[in-house]
């Protein structure tokens, strides 16, 4: 059993709380290392379609466990980085951070490395690294800018900054913004949606988006060749679909 993440597998979803809620869910060196074989979990079960990130308590993540640091804990090779996916890149089935607090640093990057933000209206996000003379190197340098432009992001960076949940929203970060208590409700009804597609074209979906933002050009992605896209067209679920469309009746996919 995990030691520092509650698991819950249902209905394809699995859902992770980070669970060190004395110490707003900072996660050091073992907590990593747990949440990376929790995650290639989810990335070998052929029966795992999306993977929901939380915290427990009023974080999170407060990232990086300065004080196992400070207190002289090793430190050890992070391959698949903080909570094991702010380094892995080759995961293509969606993950959503349900962010039901602070999400400072490497909390931050965790839900920037997630491909949705749903975050509670008492969510506040930062890159505060520069203050503690540190900078956010895992992912949250080159994320941002991805996600919300140069400017907007180095007015968070160069400052190290709070942002609130509506203004991360604003930014482009977040998804959307609930009301507390409506969190997980809200980050169910984005699963339920993802869920009524076909999981390899999800799957097909992602994998051209990331990719397709790492080339030179246009012209290049869309003449590149995916083996995600082969996959979903040679897959039951590509018969499935348009046969139920013309049925008029919900498809049922298989993930295969």
């Amino acid at each position: 059993m995990p030691e520092y993440c509650l698991v819950d597998k249902e209905n394809h979803v699995m859902t992770v709380t980070l669970n060190r809620p004395d110490r707003l869910n900072a996660l050091h060196p073992p907590a990593n290392a747990e949440l990376g074989e929790v995650f290639d979990e989810f990335a070998a079960d052929d029966d795992l379609w999306v993977a929901v990130i939380t915290g427990s308590g009023r974080g999170f993540s407060a990232g990086n466990d300065l004080r196992y640091q400070a207190e002289g804990g090793e430190r050890v090779p992070m391959p698949r980085g903080f909570a094991g996916l702010t380094s892995r890149f080759d995961l293509n089935k969606p993950v959503i951070a349900a962010v039901n607090g602070v999400a400072m640093g490497g909390g931050f990057e965790i839900a920037l490395a997630c491909d949705l933000i749903i975050a509670s209206d008492k969510a506040m996000f930062a890159l505060p690294e520069p203050k503690v003379g540190l900078a956010a190197l895992a992912g949250g340098l080159n994320r941002l800018p991805r996600q919300i432009g140069a400017k907007r992001a180095l007015g968070m960076i160069l400052t190290g900054r709070h942002v609130t949940a509506e203004e991360g929203r604003e930014l482009g970060f977040v998804n959307e913004v609930v009301p507390h208590d409506q969190l997980m409700a809200a980050t169910g009804r984005w699963v339920d949606q993802i869920l009524a597609c076909a999981p390899l074209s999800i799957r097909a979906s992602k994998d051209v988006v990331y990719r397709s933002l790492s080339m030179g050009s246009l012209e290049e992605s869309m003449a590149a060749s995916y083996d995600s896209v082969k996959a979903m067209v040679k897959s039951e679920d590509f018969i499935e679909g348009p046969k139920a469309f013309a049925e008029k009746r919900p498809p049922n996919w298989k993930g295969r």
